[in-house]
């Protein structure tokens, strides 16, 4: 689904980027991890086309992501998921279904559809003023599945969330994974990586300095921020 081989991406004299090798494979949910400035943003940024590595390959489906098409079957979840707040969140995904090349009836179809896989029902045509935040990450996943993606990208989705609107977004991410979705997520909330991910990634100073299933780098009872914290503390030595 996602290959990066052997990726830089420099920035004048910086770095962010140095030799990144890994692939995420169809129906996998995968979770790349680090401190702030390991170079995860810059990762997400070459797979969304906005930038392109130095040197090395980025591609979805075979295809480079800085191509179009590479992003036709692609979903994408930012952290602060904005709605204009006069749209209800009927219209907005309305207007997202335009943009999918959906119209009329069908855009009503797949509209009620996602509200639904998001737990919106009946709540889809209040205006978006009156939504909490967990409540705008769940318009945010149903906009980005209105196209039935293969892949879907949540950065840092419960972020700034409280304990119920976290379980909330994690059981609508949850539905999607067991439907087949494959599922890359950036996210500090270790605790949520360690109950829902496959595979983890840890990131450092712009190198991927672990690499595993999250059975196996978890499996001598350690948790998965006690992982976390003694990779990167080593690396920083």
């Amino acid at each position: 689904m996602i290959i990066l081989d052997n990726v830089t991406k420099k920035f004048g004299a910086l770095k962010a980027v140095d030799q990144v090798s890994f692939q995420v494979n169809n129906d996998e949910f995968f979770a790349l991890l680090g401190p702030n400035g390991a170079g995860k943003t810059t990762i997400i940024r070459m797979l969304l086309g906005f930038i392109q590595p130095t040197s090395g390959s980025v591609l979805i489906n075979g295809i480079p992501a800085s191509q179009t098409k590479a992003r036709k079957k692609f979903g994408y979840v930012a952290e602060q998921h904005m709605i204009p707040p006069y749209l209800s969140g009927l219209e907005y995904l309305l207007r997202h279904a335009s943009l999918s090349g959906l119209s009329g009836k069908n855009a009503r179809i797949e509209v009620e559809r996602v509200v639904e896989v998001v737990s919106m029902s009946g709540k889809e045509k209040d205006k978006s003023s009156g939504y909490s935040k967990g409540m705008k990450q769940r318009i945010g996943i149903a906009a980005a599945i209105l196209n039935n993606p293969e892949l879907l990208m949540l950065d840092e989705p419960v972020s700034g969330l409280d304990p119920l609107g976290i379980m909330d977004v994690r059981n609508v991410i949850n539905d999607l994974r067991s439907s087949g979705l494959t599922i890359f997520l950036n996210s500090h909330l270790l605790s949520e990586v360690e109950k829902t991910c496959d595979t983890i990634a840890i990131m450092n100073k712009g190198r991927i300095v672990k690499k595993d299933s999250i059975n196996s780098i978890c499996a001598h009872g350690e948790t998965l921020e006690e992982v976390f914290v003694n990779y990167v503390t080593k690396e920083n030595k």
